[in-house]
């Protein structure tokens, strides 16, 4: 079904699409969020598109991250945004990347908010790690992701630890090279598990805030129970989740009284994202399968 995803018409795509991409435009962003943070949930917002072709397109990309935090700031949405420095032209110049990066940050300090850089392949790792690492002295309301999976992330953690940093980790979906996974990551997503909560221990140990992105419930309970041993109070995380994605899970993390944070997509690029949640979804998979079959 994942290899027959590109044969089925693209408006049954866009028509799955709406439970995982807030739309196409900042005022659908906007209204989705609100809804959101009505249940309780705060968000991130990530303009879709990453690899660009020329720098026009890179520009244009920062001009909507700042429309965004224009607009976050006028509906006092309780709202971040999440930025792939690959859509800001990161591996086409980096100079002009990080100058781009440099305005979203700047226009997010104005209104008092955060940017997340996000963590891509094996080939951006490190470029972003120093990305981060030539903004940081300057600015406080800027943190990175990283991945889990990676042997490397033991020794790339240690210096984004300390009191009032912001780190995201994930488990990370990118295929690398297996010599660069831990463990048996490479077949085994739970054997990731163990490495993830290291690393939660140590932002928990350094004072560093952390969301927890994930939507493994036995990897969400391993954070929960270390959180309760060390007596780390709920302020200091949150659990990230991607917009339409284990629902449930999300309302019970709510209830229980902790921070949630929804990762909201839109943008033009809305086919690319769909195709990519969907082959990893069988069930929406299915129904798309179905849909085609029986118009």
């Amino acid at each position: 079904m994942a290899h027959a995803i590109p044969l089925v018409p693209r408006v049954l795509v866009q028509k799955a699409s709406r439970r995982y991409i807030a739309g196409s435009t900042v005022g659908e962003a906007v209204a989705r969020i609100r809804k959101l943070n009505a249940l309780g949930c705060a968000a991130t917002v990530d303009v879709l598109g990453e690899v660009v072709a020329d720098m026009r397109e890179a520009e244009r990309t920062a001009d909507e991250y700042i429309e965004v935090l224009d607009a976050v700031h006028a509906h006092g949405l309780d709202a971040n945004v999440s930025v792939k420095p690959s859509a800001l032209g990161l591996l086409l110049d980096e100079a002009h990347c990080e100058h781009y990066l440099l305005r979203i940050v700047d226009a997010a300090a104005r209104h008092g908010n955060f940017v997340r850089i996000d963590m891509e392949d094996a080939s951006c790792t490190q470029k972003e790690i120093d990305l981060l690492g030539r903004l940081r002295p300057r600015h406080t309301n800027v943190g990175l992701v990283l991945q889990a999976y990676l042997k490397r992330t033991y020794r790339d953690i240690e210096p984004l630890l300390g009191q009032g940093r912001n780190l995201r980790l994930c488990k990370g979906i990118y295929v690398e090279d297996r010599q660069h996974l831990v463990d048996d990551a490479w077949r085994d997503r739970s054997a990731i598990n163990a490495h993830f909560l290291h690393h939660v221990g140590r932002c928990f140990d350094t004072g560093t805030f952390v969301g927890v992105a994930t939507h493994d419930a036995e990897l969400i309970d391993g954070v929960t129970r270390l959180a309760r041993s060390r007596d780390i109070d709920r302020s200091r995380f949150e659990f990230q989740m991607l917009l339409g994605v284990c629902e449930p899970l999300r309302d019970q993390l709510l209830l229980a009284g902790y921070g949630v944070r929804i990762y909201v997509p839109y943008g033009k690029d809305w086919y690319g994202y769909s195709t990519r949640r969907i082959k990893e979804n069988p069930q929406i998979a299915g129904y798309l399968m179905r849909a085609m079959l029986t118009r």
